[in-house]
């Protein structure tokens, strides 16, 4: 599969706070960083982030633009509540094998009345 369609798989599994599925996406030694949090390193570290941030708050992910560039497919978003981000994926062997995310963790956090760290 092409990055592209791995990360549209990632996108319905995120909106559908479906952790298993987009668990099984990464790679066993993937690492997810949301530059606004420290490194998750592993898909089982990676799974348990997810069960956590979807109990959390309730996340949408609106695609604005998704690019491809060989093993990398791009993600710019935005959510219903107008925070907007974007996210680059390595894509290896269809698995995620590193993710980067770049959005305002304090605005996130306000919206969802989430306690400020």
């Amino acid at each position: 599969m092409k990055p592209k369609e791995i990360l549209c798989q990632w996108v319905d599994a995120f909106n559908n706070a479906d952790v298993e599925t987009i668990s099984e996406l990464y790679d066993d030694n993937a690492i997810n960083h949301q530059v606004a949090n420290e490194p998750v390193i592993g898909k089982e570290a990676i799974r348990k982030m997810f069960e956590q941030d979807f109990s959390s708050a309730e996340m949408v992910c609106i695609v604005e633009n998704i690019f491809e560039d060989g093993q990398w497919a791009i993600l710019e978003w935005r959510d219903p509540l107008g925070l907007r981000g974007c996210g680059f994926f390595q894509i290896v062997n269809n698995k995620i094998l590193f993710q980067r995310g770049y959005w305002d963790k304090l605005s996130f956090l306000k919206q969802h009345n989430l306690p400020i760290e």
